[in-house]
């Protein structure tokens, strides 16, 4: 399970690239655990954008670094803002969301990914309706 990942700073707003890459009914998320609120929820792949690079090109590197794979048929869906508090520390996020595909297929026959620039880290398929809390807020929001 992935504590945090995503190396927030204070007062800094962090800007990422998400994927939503669905498997039929099934999205992958990694799973995550806020220790203070005890709270479990779900992340989606994705990382941060470099300076100069363009979101789009930012999740192609983010999803070669987790995941040693390709992407195709990606399609961005929107831009979500979230400011939250994740372990007592406060976070500022803005992320550009993408709908996209995994060029190697049999990627969607394993139950499990390794997540290659975290130890330890790892991605699940999750059936949509059994998601409960999954971050960033509003990335899922009327999602066919």
């Amino acid at each position: 399970m992935i504590e945090n990942k995503y190396m927030m700073r204070e007062n800094e707003i962090r800007v990422l690239a998400i994927a939503v890459i669905r498997s039929g009914k099934q999205i992958l998320v990694s799973p995550g655990r806020d220790k203070v609120k005890g709270e479990d929820f779900y992340r989606l792949p994705g990382g941060g954008i470099d300076f100069g690079e363009l979101s789009r090109d930012g999740l192609a590197r983010e999803i070669e670094e987790e995941f040693g794979a390709k992407l195709v048929n990606v399609k961005f869906l929107k831009v979500v803002e979230n400011v939250f508090t994740f372990n007592e520390m406060r976070g500022h996020e803005i992320c550009f969301v993408y709908q996209a595909d995994f060029a190697d297929q049999a990627l969607y026959k394993k139950i499990e990914l390794e997540i290659l620039d975290t130890p330890g880290g790892k991605a699940l398929w999750v059936d949509m309706d059994k998601l409960g809390l999954v971050y960033p807020q509003g990335a899922l929001d009327h999602l066919e």
